[in-house]
C-alpha cells in the first residue's frame, strides 16, 4: 500500500487566513470609525441644529392679532369699532382641485357667487400658501356643522377673526376711512418702514382717512403663542403666549352730530363743507358729498359694488374737501380788500364809478360784472357787500400779480394746511414764476384781472378756503387744522392731548381788519348777497358768497342757467365765521353745479353755525334758494 503525500501548505495558508482576516477587521473597524465619527457629529457637533429642528416640528409659533384702536367723535360717539365673528378660510395650496373643494364645502355651509367671486380676487393678490376667507361671519349652526365634517376637507378651517365695523355708514365716511386687506404694495410699504414683523398674521390695514394715517397709532402690536403639536399638526398644549397689545383710541375733533346736520343739509347735490374752530384748529365738520359706506370694504368690496362706486359719474370715492380744486371764486375778494389796504393801494372811502365793465388802458377788451350795467359808486365797504367784479379788476391790476401772490398766499391759498391725513392737495395761487415753468410763457395783465376775482388760474380746495377763512377770524394767527384731538394709550390709559399748534400770526394793521370784518357782517344783513341767510340770525355771522366758473363764456355771452347742461353750471361758494366779534366756527360751503353762493351754500352754513352754536336747526325762513334781488344775491 501506497504512502498518501500531503500537497498542502499549511503555514502558508494559515498566513493568508490571518491576513484576511485583519483586512475584515480592519474594515469593519473602519466601518465603525465612519459610523462613529457621524454619530458624533450629529449627537454632538450638530446638537443644537437638530434640536431646534426637532423643536420646531414639535412647537408651533402663532401670531395673535392685537385689537385695531378704537375711534371716536368729540363727544365719546363710535366711529368705528371691532367685533368677533367666525370665517370659514382655505388654504389653496392644500387642495389639488380648488373648485371641486369650494363645491363639496357648499354642501355644508352656503357659498355663493358673491363669495366666490371675492375669494377668487383674493387669490390673485395673496399668495397661495396663505389662509383666505371663503366666507365670513359664520353662524354658530354653520361652524357646528363644518366642525362635524371638518376630517373631509383638508386646508380648510374656521378661525375667529376681528371685523372692524363702521356703524354711522356714510356719515363721515372720507374722514374715518376705512381698512382693506394687506396687498403686495402695502406689503413692501410695511418692509420699508422695518414694521412687517408687527404685522404677521394681519390681513388687513387702514387704506384712507384716519384709519390710514394713524396706523401705527391704531394697529397696536403683535402677540405669539408658543403651542406644542403632534406629527398631524393637532395642537396638544400652549407652552408660552405673549399677549398682543391692543391699538390705541382716538377721539377725533370732529363733532359727529354736526357733521349729520351737514351731510343731509347737501341733499342729494354735491359739494363739500369745511368748519374749522379758528382759535384752536380743530376740525369740527368735514363734509364730502357723495360720501360712501365704508363697511363694503371690510371683507374686501365685490366688483358690483366696486363698479357702482368707481364708475359713477358722481366719483363719490373722490375726497372733494381735501382734493378737490375750484376756483375761489368771489370769496377771494376779501383776502384782496386787506391786500389793497395793507399795501396801502387803496383806503376804505376811495370809490370807483362801476360802470358794468372794466379795460385795461390801451385795451378794447371788456372785463364784464356780474351785473349789467354796474354798481355805480362802490368803495371797499360797499364793494364786498354787493360783490363788484368791476373794484376788484381794477385793484388787481394796481397791485400786480406778484403782490397778489406774495400777500393772499399767508392766508394758506395755493399750498397744503398740513391736516393730519393723506393725500390733501395743494391748490393754486399764481405767480409769475409759476406761469413761465408751468407754460414757459410770460405773464400778461389780462392774466392778473381774472385773479382778482378768484378766477383765471386760481385753484383752492374746500379745506384751504376753511383755512383762510379761520385765519381771517382768529385775527391773523394760523393754527394748523386737525382731526384727532385726543390719543389714549392701551397700556397705560395714559391720554395725549393734541394741543392746538398756532404756524404763525400774521402782522396785519387791526384797523384794516376791522374794515374787512365790518364788511362781511353786511354781506350777510339786508343788501348783502348773503342776506336771506343771515336773516332771523340769533347772533351775528360775517359771511363771503362766491361764484366759481366750470365753463368759459366768450365775450358779450350772456350766463343763462337753465340753457346750461347741469354739468357745466357755476359751483357755489360761502365761506364764513361767527358769531362775528368772538368767532367758534369758521367753514368754507361749496356746492356743485348749484349757481350762486348766496342761493345754494349759504343756507347750508347757515344750518351748520345754527346747530352748532345754538344746538338747534334755523328759523324756516332760511331756505335752499334766493330771489333775484338788485343786491349781488347772485354772487
Amino acid at each position: 500500500m501506497k504512502r498518501r503525500v500531503e500537497l498542502r501548505n499549511h503555514p502558508r495558508e494559515l498566513r493568508f487566513f490571518h491576513m484576511r482576516l485583519g483586512i475584515g477587521a480592519g474594515f469593519v473597524l473602519l466601518l465603525f470609525l465612519l459610523l462613529f465619527s457621524r454619530f458624533f457629529y450629529l449627537q454632538v457637533s450638530q446638537r443644537d441644529h437638530y434640536h431646534t429642528l426637532a423643536e420646531a416640528n414639535r412647537i408651533s409659533i402663532a401670531p395673535i392679532v392685537p385689537n385695531r384702536g378704537l375711534i371716536f367723535d368729540r363727544n365719546g360717539e363710535v366711529l368705528a369699532h371691532n367685533y368677533s365673528a367666525y370665517t370659514l378660510e382655505i388654504v389653496p395650496n392644500r387642495t389639488a382641485n380648488l373648485e371641486a373643494l369650494i363645491d363639496e364645502l357648499s354642501t355644508i355651509v352656503e357659498i355663493g357667487a358673491r363669495d366666490r367671486k371675492r375669494f377668487r380676487k383674493l387669490m390673485d393678490e395673496s399668495k397661495r400658501f396663505e389662509s383666505l376667507p371663503i366666507r365670513t361671519r359664520l353662524s354658530d349652526v354653520e361652524v357646528a356643522r363644518f366642525a362635524a365634517n371638518r376630517y373631509r376637507f383638508p386646508g380648510v378651517e374656521i378661525k375667529a377673526r376681528l371685523f372692524r365695523q363702521y356703524p354711522k355708514g356714510e356719515i363721515a365716511s372720507h374722514v374715518v376711512g376705512y381698512i382693506g386687506r394687506i396687498n403686495d404694495r402695502d406689503l413692501e410699504q410695511l418692509e420699508a418702514g422695518k414694521n412687517l414683523a408687527n404685522y404677521r398674521g394681519s390681513l388687513y390695514m387702514g387704506k384712507i382717512g384716519i384709519e390710514q394715517s394713524y396706523e401705527q397709532e391704531l394697529h397696536g402690536i403683535t402677540g405669539f403663542e408658543e403651542m406644542e403639536t403632534d406629527a398631524a399638526g393637532r395642537i396638544i398644549r400652549v407652552i408660552s403666549r405673549t399677549p398682543p397689545v391692543s391699538g390705541n383710541d382716538l377721539t377725533l375733533s370732529l363733532d359727529i352730530r354736526l357733521q349729520e346736520v351737514a351731510e343731509k343739509a347737501f341733499g342729494d347735490r354735491r359739494g363739500a363743507l369745511v368748519a374749522i374752530d379758528p382759535a384752536t384748529g380743530d376740525v369740527l365738520a368735514f363734509v364730502s358729498k357723495p360720501g360712501f359706506d365704508p363697511n363694503l370694504f371690510v371683507d374686501g368690496i365685490d366688483s358690483e359694488n366696486w363698479d357702482l362706486l368707481n364708475n359713477s359719474i358722481d366719483r363719490p370715492l373722490n375726497n372733494r374737501a381735501l382734493r378737490g380744486l375750484y376756483p375761489p371764486g368771489s370769496t377771494f375778494k376779501p383776502f384782496m380788500a386787506l391786500a389793497g389796504l395793507e399795501l396801502k393801494k387803496r383806503t376804505p372811502r376811495q370809490e370807483i364809478s362801476d360802470t358794468g365793465y372794466f379795460s385795461l388802458p390801451g385795451s378794447s377788451h371788456r372785463f364784464r360784472d356780474w351785473k349789467a350795467g354796474g354798481h355805480g359808486y362802490v368803495d371797499l365797504h360797499k364793494s364786498l357787500v354787493v360783490s363788484c367784479d368791476t373794484y376788484y379788476y381794477g385793484l388787481a391790476h394796481d397791485l400786480g400779480i406778484d403782490s397778489i401772490f406774495n400777500f393772499v398766499s399767508q392766508f394758506g391759498l395755493g399750498k397744503k394746511t398740513g391736516i393730519d391725513i393723506e393725500g390733501e392737495a395743494g391748490g393754486l395761487l399764481p405767480s409769475q414764476e409759476w406761469k413761465m415753468k408751468r407754460y414757459k410763457q410770460k405773464w400778461y395783465a389780462g392774466d392778473t384781472i381774472s385773479v382778482g376775482i378768484g378766477q383765471g388760474y386760481n385753484l383752492a380746495t374746500p379745506l384751504q378756503l376753511a383755512f383762510a377763512t379761520a385765519i381771517l377770524a382768529s385775527g391773523g394767527t394760523a393754527f394748523r387744522p386737525h382731526l384727532v384731538k385726543r390719543i389714549r394709550n392701551s397700556k397705560d390709559d395714559d391720554i395725549q392731548e393734541i394741543t392746538a399748534q398756532p404756524l404763525y400770526t400774521l402782522d396785519l394793521d387791526p384797523v384794516n381788519l376791522e374794515h374787512i370784518r365790518n364788511a362781511l357782517v353786511a354781506v350777510t344783513q339786508p343788501g348783502g348777497t348773503a342776506a336771506l341767510a343771515g336773516a332771523g340770525a340769533a347772533y351775528t355771522f360775517a359771511g363771503k358768497t362766491g361764484t366759481s366758473q366750470v365753463i368759459g363764456m366768450k365775450q358779450g355771452e350772456k350766463y343763462v342757467e337753465n340753457k346750461i347742461q347741469e354739468r357745466h353750471r357755476d359751483h357755489a361758494l360761502f365761506v364764513a365765521y361767527a358769531p362775528a366779534q368772538a368767532p367758534r366756527i369758521a367753514l368754507a360751503v361749496l356746492v356743485e353745479n348749484s349757481g350762486h353762493g348766496g342761493a345754494a351754500a349759504a343756507p347750508v352754513a347757515r344750518l351748520v353755525m345754527d346747530y352748532h352754536l345754538l344746538g338747534r336747526l334755523p328759523a324756516e325762513q332760511v331756505a335752499n334758494s334766493i330771489p333775484e334781488d338788485e343786491n349781488g344775491a347772485y354772487d
